[in-house]
């Protein structure tokens, strides 16, 4: 099994995966944020896509999702471990720095490309469960053996929900989000995760909390980019682990 790592925030270019090819993600549905670069991360073989593009360039509803995912199920990926940097809604996941990997998602975003469906060929995938079981149990033992004394803590399991962006959300949108039953709130996991099942490729994911939400705590976004620096090192370990 080929691993591929889709990540957003944070993780524009991954200066720590040793690059040995890289190609460009041309594909039918146009062209990807950015070369999936393929390479070794922490001595594990891995394809990289960086999901907004070098520099961030991209907003979350800009990305084009199924270029991005074609792209890397065209280099040889079988599954992927994506990378989600996200606010927490409820009590158990707050805290900046938290690790979250979902085992649900809800979609609240609007007018992306989200299926590979074409007139004459539709598709109809079981979206029961969205993530891989055995994928996510590799993603929390490895973040957890990652994590020393004192870590923030590693949640195993949660709902996602995914906002249009690129703005943050308001506090009403949040508690309507609870209500909803969502525990963390990110703009990028669908259509990626959808269009991945499409493809029939294993997906899981790993949340990193950044901000409580809007109405759970003060955002500031100097402190955003500082947990999300801080968080990185951690990742990209977890990461590398979790690889088959």
């Amino acid at each position: 099994m080929t691993i591929g790592i889709i990540a957003g925030s944070g993780f524009d270019r991954l200066d720590e995966l040793e690059v040995l090819h890289e190609t460009h993600g041309t594909t039918p549905w146009g062209r990807a944020s950015a070369p999936v670069q393929q390479g070794r991360l922490h001595g594990q073989p891995v394809l990289f896509l960086s999901r907004h593009g070098v520099g961030h360039a991209l907003a979350p509803h800009e990305i084009n999702y199924r270029g991005n995912v074609a792209a890397l199920r065209d280099a040889g990926a079988s599954a992927l471990l994506a990378v989600y940097t996200v606010g927490g809604i409820t009590a158990g996941v707050l805290e900046p720095g938290t690790l979250v990997v979902p085992h649900q998602i809800v979609d609240y975003t609007w007018g992306r490309e989200h299926t590979y469906s074409q007139p004459g060929d539709v598709l109809h995938v079981d979206f029961s469960d969205p993530f891989d079981g055995p994928l996510r149990e590799a993603l929390v033992t490895a973040a957890r053996e990652e994590g020393g004394a004192g870590a923030p803590p590693v949640v195993d399991g949660g709902v996602y929900g995914a906002s249009q962006g690129p703005r943050l959300e308001t506090a009403a949108e949040i508690d309507r989000m609870e209500r909803d039953g969502c525990d963390v709130v990110g703009m990028t996991g669908m259509p990626e995760v959808s269009l991945a099942r499409e493809l029939g490729m294993r997906i899981a994911g790993i949340c990193l909390v950044v901000n409580p939400a809007a109405g759970r705590g003060v955002i500031s976004m100097d402190e955003i980019r500082e947990t999300a620096a801080a968080g990185r090192v951690r990742i990209l370990a977890t990461l590398a682990r979790a690889v088959p």
